[in-house]
């Protein structure tokens, strides 16, 4: 089994695939990750992406759109309504354009460095699927 790079996971990732195969489908609803990838079988409920994919998307599309407002306010000074009915569109799209696939990219980075729950899927990756089974013990007095 060949290791998948950083790079290639958070690209398929990205592009809503499967960080291990490369070809299941990652989400079942627009940000709703599948539980084990429908072509490999490869677990991703252990996800845990949170807000940070949104909180990098407002950073991209508010360093895409605020230079762009300054630069046609400076250059022709247009009404304030015709600014708002230009930019708030394009910032609502250009949002959820890349709310998708930046959760994808981030599950695709966990994935890879084996955080959270997927320590056990890097560990087997690491030794050929050889790993063993990682299970909790019974702490109760028999």
């Amino acid at each position: 089994m060949a290791t998948v790079s950083l790079a290639k996971a958070m690209w398929r990732g990205f592009s809503g695939k499967c960080p291990n195969c490369g070809e299941g489908h990652m989400f079942g609803r627009f940000l709703k990750v599948t539980e084990a990838c429908d072509h490999c079988g490869e677990e991703l409920f252990h996800q845990r992406a949170d807000d940070f994919p949104a909180y990098l998307v407002m950073v991209v599309v508010g360093h895409l759109v605020v230079p762009a407002i300054l630069a046609i306010e400076t250059a022709y000074a247009p009404p304030e309504w015709l600014q708002l009915a230009v930019w708030l569109p394009v910032t609502l799209f250009a949002s959820l354009a890349l709310l998708q696939p930046t959760k994808g990219a981030i599950v695709g980075l966990q994935w890879q460095l084996g955080m959270h729950g997927f320590e056990a899927s890097k560990l087997r990756r690491e030794t050929g699927g050889l790993a063993p089974v990682l299970v909790k013990a019974d702490t109760r007095a028999a």
